[in-house]
């Protein structure tokens, strides 16, 4: 039977009754749902109106649009008349399925208009506080109490206290880390944080919130700067207060802690390897508690938005929560306040992209595209296509083009690089800085792939070609120019002699390696194991899982040692760190989303699920188990929720369970049982599949199925 639709969106915001709109003809979308395998929505009926009573009588309505065929669920523009700044409108919808069935009316959306008059800013939510009660209190002695809570947040405490005089002083220790049981680290490594903070009572009983002095470094003009009605934050786990005049328990204090709205039920994941599911639930936490700004940005320490790591927040963000607001409003807002490496410049299009292909909608594409174009870097260009910031290109033009005026234009490669700071390794595997740099040049190739499908999503033929035939330079000057032949190796750059991890794992991960130098480049790049930062894992394990190499991935993910996610855990934080340890970085901070990397490539890669067509109307699930015995996920998408189960016994069969949501179909490739399997058993009957190298594909509908290979 057919159900009401859910999951209504406007302007992409689920509740947007929590905030204004900005658009006077917003678009529209929900989730189909429907008990029926192989369910598409053939039609939809949307109906607005001033209130939610004339929804119901359905008289004084602004639009009605009526019994429309189609099968778009998502981005369906409004087509009433143009809405008015300071108003407000309701809607719902209803969709027909195959056998010409209507479900019933969905729940009504309320949704506020603001001020139309500015400049089309990307609507966002308000950010939200969440109230925890201790997991610890221990007495230590007379009005001296230690508090723990159950994982660190940013924000503050909230105390209640009962004082026989005025101005009776208590002492507040907020900070991240133990440097011993029952004890806060009062001088931690690096950026750790730690703060003391006073609090002067007045007589009687009264509830306190302890107002978090601000930081000079986090707080300048770079800085997003948190809202004045929600107050300074900073990132703590545990509390000593001192000089209290009566002990505290659990009813008289609370930890408020500030994000973006969060739905922690959007997304689940467990798996046979109890450390990887400790990972998982590290690096999905991390991306919500690290959302205190309401903008992506790298950690306390500056709180500054980095290309690089907003579009790691950005991919893990979308695999967490059914949220796309916070990420577009980040990848806008550093489209014109970007930072100084060129690596990060061009992120840019990476993250446009991934907007597009999680949400299907165009309109982030559109109103940034000039400014894409120039983010690709092209204007640097040489005659073979390769670029460099050190050739006298660097121009003022340039410059203003990608809007950076206030640093000079420097390659990174990763970070911290060898001569960062005395006694710091540092995370670029000794890579060579020369002119013409290959990581550079394989993320420039990847920009001018992804603005050559960009022009053809927004119909711009000319330039569709322009950049099809920039890449297949940029293509062929790599492969001739930066790769060593004898040593079957990309080098660090175009001088340059030395072969890096980073050199050859970017071209990997972009699909420019030719078929005959793979070996010798995945061989090469499983002997340097982890030798990257976090942010380099990224990529390290896209090309790994890319290659089938989803053994020595799931590796990297769950290692015990001090290059992983368990020394993460294995530190005290329950933040991903900025460093995999102090000693790679010796002022790391322990709040870093860029570290949150299994957070996307869990559910991208392992389990597999991505959009094979924007917007997720048609769904790859593609999982690589390496020797995972079990998992199972449920991931959000912008159609409804994916779930997807294995178990994996590589003497006997693999078995793939998996429920589709409605109005989308998926193709699913599984790992294939030997050289001679041309079929699968789909819900137990026998189907032919696609045969692709080591894996066999066929495409599913909607619903639940259950697939053995």
């Amino acid at each position: 039977m057919s159900l009401p639709p859910s999951g209504l969106l406007c302007q992409l915001l689920e509740s947007p009754e929590k905030t204004l709109l900005f658009s006077a003809l917003p678009k529209l979308g929900w989730i189909v749902n429907s008990s029926r395998p192989d369910s598409i929505q053939t039609a939809y009926q949307i109906i607005a109106g001033p209130n939610a009573e004339s929804l119901h009588s359905k008289e004084g309505l602004i639009w009605d649009s009526e019994k429309t065929t189609s099968t778009q669920s998502s981005n369906i523009p409004y087509a009433g008349d143009p809405l008015k700044s300071h108003s407000e409108f309701h809607w719902q919808v209803r969709t027909w399925d195959k056998q010409d069935t209507a479900s019933p009316w969905s729940p009504i959306q309320k949704v506020r208009i603001g001020d139309l008059s500015l400049s089309n800013p990307t609507e966002t939510y308000p950010l939200e506080k969440s109230e925890f009660t201790p997991t610890q209190i221990v007495q230590k002695g007379d009005g001296h109490t230690f508090i723990a809570f159950e994982k660190a947040v940013f924000g503050t405490i909230r105390l209640q206290l009962d004082s026989t005089e005025d101005h009776h002083s208590v002492e507040i220790h907020l900070g991240e880390a133990l440097s011993a049981p029952c004890t806060l680290n009062r001088n931690p490594d690096g950026h750790i944080r730690y703060r003391k903070i006073s609090l002067s009572l007045k007589k009687g009983t009264h509830a306190y919130t302890i107002e978090i002095p601000p930081d000079e470094r986090n707080t300048g003009d770079m800085a997003i700067l948190i809202p004045k009605e929600i107050g300074e934050v900073m990132p703590f786990r545990y509390c000593e207060i001192i000089n209290t005049p009566e002990p505290i328990d659990s009813s008289t204090i609370k930890q408020i802690m500030v994000h973006y709205p969060f739905d922690d039920s959007s997304s689940h994941f467990e798996s046979s390897n109890k450390v990887l599911n400790q990972v998982w639930d590290l690096c999905k936490y991390t991306i919500k508690a690290t959302s205190f700004c309401g903008t992506y940005v790298d950690g306390d320490r500056e709180r500054i938005p980095y290309e690089g790591d907003a579009y790691i927040n950005q991919l893990c963000h979308y695999c967490v929560d059914r949220e796309y607001t916070m990420a577009r409003h980040s990848h806008e807002f550093l489209m014109h306040t970007p930072t100084w490496p060129t690596d990060w410049i061009l992120h840019s299009v990476l993250m446009a992209w991934a907007d597009y292909e999680y949400t299907g909608n165009t309109d982030s594409l559109e109103k940034c595209y000039d400014d894409l174009k120039a983010k690709t870097l092209s204007s640097l260009a040489r005659n073979d296509g390769l670029i460099s910031s050190e050739t006298g290109l660097v121009t003022n033009e340039v410059m203003q083009s990608i809007h950076l005026n206030r640093h000079a234009l420097k390659d990174l490669v990763d970070w911290p690089s060898t001569n960062f700071e005395e006694n710091v390794i540092g995370e670029r595997d000794s890579y060579e800085m020369v002119t013409i740099n290959t990581v550079v040049n394989a993320l420039h190739f990847q920009n001018l792939r992804l603005m050559t499908l960009i022009a053809s999503v927004l119909h711009n033929t000319a330039d569709t070609d322009h950049f099809h035939q920039k890449a297949e330079r940029v293509r062929s000057s790599i492969n001739t120019k930066l790769f060593d032949q004898d040593k079957g190796l990309y080098t660090d750059g175009e001088t340059s002699s030395h072969a890096s991890l980073h050199a050859n794992m970017f071209p990997l991960a972009f699909g420019l390696v030719p078929i005959e130098h793979q070996k010798s480049v995945i061989t090469f790049i499983k002997s340097r194991g982890m030798a990257c930062s976090v942010y380099g894992a990224q990529y390290l394990l896209e090309a790994l899982y890319l290659s089938n190499e989803d053994h020595f991935a799931l590796d990297l993910m769950t290692a015990q040692h001090d290059r992983g996610w368990w020394n993460m855990l294995k530190s005290g934080s329950t933040m991903a760190l900025e460093a995999w340890d102090w000693k790679y970085k010796n002022n790391l901070d322990w709040n870093h989303a860029w570290g949150a990397v299994p957070a996307n490539i869990i559910p991208r890669f392992l389990m597999g699920i991505r959009p094979l067509e924007p917007g997720f109307s048609k769904i790859l699930i593609q999982p690589r188990p390496g020797n995972l015995k079990h998992a199972k996920i449920k991931m959000p998408t912008i159609r409804g929720t994916v779930s997807v189960e294995f178990e994996n016994d590589a003497a006997k069969e693999f078995i793939l369970t998996v429920d589709i949501p409605a109005n989308t179909t998926a193709l699913i490739r599984l790992p294939r049982s030997n050289k001679t399997q041309t079929t699968v058993l789909l819900d137990g009957t026998e189907k032919k599949g696609i045969i692709e190298n080591k894996s066999i594909s066929l495409e599913v509908g909607s619903g639940q199925h259950t697939l053995r290979s």
